[in-house]
């Protein structure tokens, strides 16, 4: 049985639905892909990585008047809201151009919003209101769990995820796949999915965009739970 798999659409997501996490991550893999590209994409990345430095500095800052913001008011300034979502969006696409998962050869685009066309999207829900007292303990005292657990899933990541850990080793093997057969193991794509889906999940908890404690599961492939086929 081939292990190869095809591009079907995935449209941007929608809202949560009643069981869903607020922070959404889809996917599709783009077929075919390049059996050599992948050994150069550090260097076709380099430009984001150098923008997303920066952006990461902003978004420590925004982090601290988002946090008095929270404490004071029970509400997540919404400009500052959607640059932290959209950093988030930004590094999420360019993990997936690169050592995260290997899904497209198609360049990241340099903007912070959705694009439609692109074959990774990333949204959260905005939040009316979060609670005054969780902001004080929950990036660091309540999302200590997960991030013990992200520190073997992504290893000495800096920015985002883009090295090191289970994430970049099975990205690794994704390669050495495609190089060899110029397939991408289906089966390990959407491992590699459901991976960097739970980074996402702690990284929306941990920058204060949700109150949501992300589940201790691993939900696997490019469509959020209970989507539909």
């Amino acid at each position: 049985m081939s292990t190869h798999v095809t591009s079907s659409a995935v449209p941007p997501p929608g809202p949560a639905g009643p069981q869903g996490y607020p922070a959404r991550l889809t996917a599709r893999l783009d077929a075919p892909l390049s059996r050599w590209l992948w050994l150069v994409k550090w260097l076709l990345a380099l430009p984001h990585h150098v923008v997303l430095f920066f952006l990461w500095a902003a978004v420590a800052g925004v982090s601290v008047v988002a946090f008095f913001a929270i404490l004071f008011t029970g509400r997540y300034p919404r400009p500052l809201f959607d640059f932290t979502s959209g950093v988030l969006r930004w590094s999420w696409r360019v993990a997936y151009y690169a050592y995260a998962a290997l899904g497209t050869d198609r360049y990241p685009p340099f903007t912070l919003a959705d694009v439609p066309g692109y074959p990774a999207h990333w949204d959260v829900t905005y939040p009316e209101h979060l609670s005054r007292g969780l902001v004080l303990v929950k990036w660091w005292l309540l999302a200590l769990p997960h991030y013990l657990i992200l520190g073997f899933l992504v290893g000495g990541a800096r920015l985002a995820w883009f090295s090191g850990g289970l994430i970049g080793l099975l990205t690794l093997f994704a390669g050495v796949a495609l190089a060899f057969t110029g397939l991408y193991p289906r089966g390990l794509y959407d491992l590699l999915l459901g991976l960097n889906r739970w980074v996402l999940r702690v990284a929306a908890y941990a920058t204060l965009l949700t109150d949501a404690y992300p589940p201790f599961r691993l939900d696997q492939g490019g469509r959020e739970p209970g989507t539909a086929a």
